[in-house]
């Protein structure tokens, strides 16, 4: 329960901007009662949080994700996808694959030539560095930094799946550059591979998330709010209903928990009280339906789910952004560097993993599996193979944008798709969008049960440029697993379906032992590329359509646009039409980024600091607040 009546400040979300906020607020002015209110569960020094590798016991296993499940899809073939999002303080950083990377800078300036002031790539990329501590031996690099709150490093081994698939890609891909050294998060980078670096700490082996960071660091802060002597207070298993408003002005949120979460109140309505400012931070999904249940939203949609229109707000769930992704098993030779055994979650096979982590903070459980990947854009060659649905887009998008990708790509050492044989050793090829063509929405369900499922259309491959490009990333990525060293078959299974009669066929690898295997090793560098029918390419389609899914990157939902292009939030991230409340999290994104999004959330959770510290006139702290992170240390 909270501890005060009335609160400064009431923040619906506890993820990643959230903790941001709270803890850079809570420095700038300790004197501020702060409040968060988040759906999940703390995740302070939780083993399946702070351990990196285990991170699929949250994704895949865990209660600290929510699921949502989209409406069927015809472009999929009639098949739903799951999309799930952080539920745990900390959000999606104390859950994601930790895996580090930037978008190109063009992209933040896309932002800020929407009407967008002061969210352009020469405002953003400071705060970028502001929050970081890039722990990658060099000799500091210009577009990093270096004292900041969340550490970047290589985690706790180099893998030889990394090393080979980066030494492949030089002797291979002879129209793009392959480098060990090579920065592939400078906002620049593109058709580069290079190492893919990561939120882990290189001294203690534990994931870097702003939970840890931001929040639990602050002095006198405890997860039990009963006991906190600290003015930030949070209070877990409770999702946000609606924002309380008088006359136009937000004064407070309501509230409730599960009805299997607590016995007491059960789902009874709670009213935490907001003296200052009321912030939504519950993400893509949950951001807007707490608009939408709130009157703000379409009326259409409002009025569909029995709900009186406050602020006519047509663009409040709408812009969902994402990337489309697939995952390609291999089996790998056994003297690979692989995460298998921890990711079968078997806790006496994870034990000497376990000990090198806890004693040296290093080995494979400090590890994400992704050493290795490159930001893909085409060559002329390229464009001719993806065919007549990607040129418009090239022309339109891509064309007068070099630094934009059309995919990431990266190397796993392990596989995700549950596929291989049991007992053996598998890397895979993974591979994104980096802006699917096609644009989703999502809307509450219920009026009044904040618990409820959504109603979610993603849209994924409505457009058939993205169905091009996929296909073309599959292709791609097997020329390139079949020649690393470590390669000992296709999991046939994790591939598409071809004819027996096909050039493409898989090589099969189910069911037997490493030595056994009809692949005893890569084809050579200088091997023939497999060459792929009409029929084999609609047979890559069909696989997938059958097995695309998310990148876990939901953003753009209330899109930070005027209100006339249909924004919800403007540039400082009021909602239109509102007093009093802010939103501030992935879901204010106008257009989409091409990278991995913590980095974009960091971005957008220290913009958002500035602009509400600003509004409650303590300008005069934060300018030194800037300049220090959380452990008072100088900046740069």
């Amino acid at each position: 329960m909270p501890l005060f009546n009335t609160y400064d400040i009431v923040l619906a979300g506890g993820g990643t901007v959230a903790c941001i906020i709270a803890g850079r607020l809570a420095q700038a002015d300790p004197s501020l009662k702060i409040l968060i209110i988040e759906a999940g569960s703390h995740s302070f020094n939780l083993h399946h949080h702070v351990q990196p590798a285990r991170y699929l016991n949250s994704l895949v296993r865990g209660q600290a994700v929510s699921h949502h499940k989209s409406v069927p899809s015809d472009a999929l073939g009639g098949r739903s996808v799951c999309v799930p999002s952080g539920r745990c303080v900390g959000g999606g950083s104390a859950v994601n694959f930790m895996i580090y990377n930037r978008p190109p800078a063009s992209d933040y300036d896309d932002w800020e030539k929407l009407g967008n002031t002061g969210w352009g790539a020469k405002s953003l990329i400071p705060l970028a560095k502001k929050a970081e501590s890039y722990q990658i031996p060099t000799n500091r690099p210009a577009m990093h930094g270096f004292t900041g709150p969340i550490k970047i490093s290589h985690g706790g081994r180099h893998t030889n799946i990394g090393e080979e698939f980066l030494e492949t890609a030089g002797q291979y891909d002879k129209d793009r550059k392959s480098s060990t050294s090579a920065d592939t998060s400078d906002f620049h980078a593109v058709n580069v591979y290079g190492p893919w670096h990561k939120y882990i700490d290189s001294s203690t082996g534990k994931r870097s998330d702003t939970a840890h960071h931001f929040l639990y660091s602050l002095k006198n802060f405890n997860v039990d709010p009963n006991e906190s002597k600290h003015n930030v207070h949070v209070i877990t298993d409770r999702r946000v209903v609606k924002v309380i408003f008088e006359n136009n002005r937000a004064i407070g949120v309501e509230y409730v928990a599960r009805e299997d979460t607590d016995k007491e109140s059960g789902s009874e309505p709670q009213v935490a009280y907001a003296s200052r400012l009321v912030v939504l931070s519950s993400g893509a999904f949950g951001s807007p339906a707490i608009l939408e249940r709130s009157g703000i939203g379409s009326a259409q949609r409002l009025a569909d789910a029995g709900i009186r229109q406050f602020v006519d707000l047509p663009g409040v769930g709408e812009n969902y952004n994402d990337h489309n992704l697939c995952m390609i098993p291999f089996l790998a030779a056994e003297d690979s560097d692989c995460l298998d055994d921890i990711f079968s979650g078997d806790e006496e096979i994870i034990k000497p993993h376990l000990k090198e982590w806890q004693e040296q903070g290093s080995g494979l459980l400090a590890h994400n599996s992704v050493d290795a990947g490159i930001k893909l854009r085409p060559t002329p060659d390229n464009i001719k193979e993806l065919g007549p649905s990607f040129k418009q887009t090239w022309e339109d998008f891509y064309a007068g944008a070099p630094d934009k990708p059309m995919a990431a790509m990266c190397v796993t050492a392990g596989d995700f798709s549950n596929s291989a044989p049991a007992g053996t050793k598998t890397f895979g090829i993974i591979f994104y969008t980096a802006y699917p063509q096609a644009i989703g929405s999502t809307h509450i369900g219920s009026a009044t049960d904040p618990w409820a499922p959504l109603t979610f259309e993603p849209n994924f491959l409505d457009n058939p440029a993205d169905l091009a490009v996929l296909r073309w990333c599959y292709k791609h990525c097997r020329e390139l697993a079949r020649r690393m060293k470590s390669f000992r078959g296709e999991v046939s299974a994790g591939h598409p379906k071809f004819s027996s009669v096909s050039n493409a066929k898989t090589v099969p690898c189910e069911g037997v032992k490493h030595a056994d295997s009809p692949a005893s090793g890569p084809v050579s560098i200088d091997a023939p590329k497999i060459v792929y029918s009409e029929e084999d390419d609609r047979a890559i389609d069909d696989y997938i359509k059958a097995t695309v899914g998310t990148t876990w990157h939901s953003l753009g939902t209330c899109a930070m646009k005027p209100r006339a292009a249909g924004g919800v939030v403007d540039p400082r991230l009021n909602v239109h039409g509102v007093e009093n409340l802010k939103v501030a999290d992935l879901s204010i994104v106008p257009l989409n980024v091409a990278a991995n999004t913590n980095s974009t959330a960091l971005v957008v959770g220290e913009k958002a600091f500035l602009l509400i510290a600003e509004d409650l006139g303590i300008s005069r702290n934060f300018k030194n607040i800037a300049r220090t992170n959380l452990n008072g240390n100088r900046m740069e």
